[in-house]
């Protein structure tokens, strides 16, 4: 748990804008299976939506089409840099219920760390043949 968080973090992340649709990030989450979409204006991250998040909206399927990102994502934002120690992102995952953070470095969006990456490192360390 003393390694950097760069070394588990996805980089090859998948973004919208503030004005993308929820219907472009339906879409996304279907589309590629995934959990939380960083929300990035001018290479900064200026929020964050998860599928969770649509759940939880009182909105029908067919207003996606018509209801910007900026009007429902998560504006507050815990976040962690890619120096910053995995036990670090481990503690703000049980400490907050979070299951993913974005990786910021001098402000810029450089990566994801989700609960399910900690659990493939300890796994991958407990058991390093499988």
């Amino acid at each position: 748990m003393n390694e950097n968080v760069g070394s588990i973090m996805t980089t090859n992340l998948i973004t919208v804008g503030p004005s993308d649709t929820l219907q472009t990030v339906k879409e996304i989450l279907v589309g590629r299976r995934i959990h939380h979409v960083p929300v990035v204006e001018d290479g900064k991250l200026v929020g964050l939506v998860s599928i969770d998040d649509l759940f939880k909206l009182n909105i029908n399927h067919s207003e996606y089409i018509n209801t910007s990102v900026s009007s429902v994502m998560t504006k507050k934002l815990a976040k962690v840099e890619s120096g910053d120690k995995i036990g670090t992102a481990a503690e703000v995952f049980m400490e907050h219920l979070f299951h993913a953070l974005p990786v910021v470095d001098d402000g810029v969006l450089v990566g994801i760390v989700t609960s399910f990456d900690i659990l493939k490192y300890e796994y991958n360390r407990e058991y390093p043949n499988r």
